[in-house]
């Protein structure tokens, strides 16, 4: 099996009511229209590095399934993790989006379960997350015909370093004053209970379907190891953040054999594997580390901070229902 060398990708901005005219410091084009999602892994997010330049992720997965997804990855031929920059400037929509056996039963491949690293936090900025005690399918159902759902909602505070786990199946929303990356399941599955009444369809039955009462969604407390923290693991994702000071070297393995993804929030570095030319690090876009690499190294230009992120090792068994 050939080694296809770690490669960058280009964001792809996706339009949001609820998002921002103005993305800097993350980016500096002009805009014409509100963004609230930077894709960093998306399909069409277009490879800008060496000599797979102008291709697309989807198009390169499809050519080079087993060298960039691993072992483990094959079984699907699909990406397993998209990660996002999110802008939110007003409130997104509340929703809830399917678990794996519910997308199922609906002909898609699995559900979306996802997490919220906050990058940056405004005083008072929020994050819905799940239901007060008490609430009831037909109690939501009856908030969602009076617009008082948000009475319904857990709102917690934010702060700039919090990590937020949202399983399938919670109802959530996010609030202004925030820059976050999400990493999720590679899905877009979502159901609208209720978006302040801006003229997009709602989807109030089949997010009653999908919605759970209770879940495991709430912050989670970072694991601290030598030279690293565990932000997250989870069935679906693990992200590692790396502090490096300007000139520091820090070799990484692939612990998993599947494909890893390296995104910067803070400062500039290098990514080299062997035998490979290095690849420019910089915020607000992603590297894709292939499943055939089986080690790479970080060489930090100035003070750099950045997260590493990948699906473990068994990715769970997708069942038909």
């Amino acid at each position: 099996m050939a080694q296809i060398a770690p490669f960058r990708l280009a964001p792809f901005f996706s339009p949001r009511p609820w998002g921002r005219l103005d993305l800097s410091p993350w980016y500096t084009q002009k805009l014409s229209a509100p963004i609230g999602e930077s894709w960093l892994t998306g399909k069409d997010c277009v490879i800008d590095t060496d000599e797979f330049a102008g291709l697309t992720l989807e198009q390169l997965v499809d050519k080079y399934p087993a060298e960039i997804l691993g072992a483990e990855g094959m079984r699907n031929h699909e990406f397993p993790l998209l990660v996002k920059l999110l802008f939110p400037q007003e409130k997104l929509s509340v929703q809830v989006h399917p678990d794996d056996a519910m997308a199922q039963t609906v002909g898609l491949p699995h559900g979306k379960t996802e997490c919220w690293y906050v990058l940056t936090a405004k005083p008072g900025a929020m994050v819905a997350l799940g239901l007060h005690p008490g609430a009831t399918l037909e109690t939501i159902r009856q908030a969602v015909a009076d617009h008082t759902l948000e009475q319904l909602l857990n709102w917690l505070p934010i702060s700039e370093g919090d990590m937020i786990y949202v399983d399938a199946g919670t109802v959530h929303s996010i609030g202004p004053g925030s820059v976050i990356l999400e990493t999720q399941q590679y899905s877009d599955s979502t159901y609208r209970l209720y978006d302040y009444d801006r003229p997009r369809v709602l989807n109030v039955d089949a997010a009653l379907r999908a919605l759970k009462l209770r879940t495991d969604a709430g912050k989670v407390t970072p694991v601290h190891h030598q030279g690293y923290d565990e932000l997250i693991s989870k069935p679906y994702f693990v992200i590692e953040r790396y502090d490096l000071a300007k000139g520091e070297t820090r070799r990484l393995e692939n612990k998993t054999g599947t494909v890893h993804l390296v995104v910067a929030f803070q400062g500039t570095a290098r990514l080299r594997a062997d035998g490979a030319s290095a690849v420019e690090l910089e915020p607000g876009r992603a590297i894709v580390v292939p499943g055939s690499v089986a080690e790479f190294t970080l060489i930090a230009k100035e003070d750099f901070v950045g997260v590493q992120s990948m699906p473990p090792g068994r990715m769970p068994q997708q069942q038909p229902q």
